[in-house]
């Protein structure tokens, strides 16, 4: 978290509210919008997790109270007129009630929105989280886990090798196949690690600095 903002410096609507955006803090996704007020920046603050003023209920809500999708703040700013927050966060599950990633699922046009890339590695590797939890029978994942970390290690060396192969070969098809076979055994290997994706994209951030 970054130092703690002066709260008198920001400036609230008539209602004593601000509105907030709340962004991913890797992939830059927006997720929601909803409203605070001086309480809720405070407490957003202070506990590194976002909170905020519901209008309908007249009272401060924790995101993630009753559903366990917290937000765990990365950054919170605010705008030139000092009127608007911006919230970047870690985004642990759905961020929208509906249970999507974001709020912002539907398109005027009516066309099908495509995940973002960032997202559809997330959505793979809480895919993977879920099978490990609930081990439904006759999931390839389930028989991965079952088998332990050793057949999990052996099955990353072979993708890492038909990859190698693959891209030996330059058909740009195959490529892809076996790349995307590979991010998935890996993601098994993590989940398996109890390792957090997120942990690995911040190392990728660090290397670019």
């Amino acid at each position: 978290m970054p130092e703690p903002i002066s709260i008198p410096e920001l400036i609230f609507d008539a209602q004593g509210l601000i509105p907030a955006i709340v962004q991913d803090w890797l992939s830059g996704e927006v997720l929601m919008m909803a409203f605070m007020n001086d309480e809720s920046v405070r407490l957003t603050v202070e506990s590194g997790r976002t909170w905020f003023w519901s209008r309908s209920r007249q009272k401060l809500w924790n995101k993630g109270e009753t559903s366990g999708h917290f937000q765990f703040v990365k950054s919170l700013r605010y705008d030139c007129d000092q009127d608007c927050l911006l919230v970047l966060v870690e985004q642990r599950g759905a961020a929208c009630h509906t249970n999507e990633r974001t709020c912002f699922y539907r398109s005027m046009d009516g066309e099908p929105l495509k995940p973002a890339v960032y997202e559809a590695l997330v959505r793979l590797y809480e895919l993977i989280n879920e099978r490990k939890r609930l081990m439904p029978p006759g999931s390839y994942t389930t028989s991965l886990f079952e088998k332990g970390t050793d057949t999990i290690l052996k099955k990353v060396g072979e993708e890492s090798a038909e990859l190698i192969v693959a891209a030996k070969g330059g058909e740009r098809e195959e490529i892809t196949y076996e790349a995307a076979d590979l991010f998935y055994h890996v993601g098994v290997l993590l989940a398996k690690a109890d390792l957090p994706l997120t942990d690995v994209l911040e190392e990728l951030l660090k290397r670019w600095k």
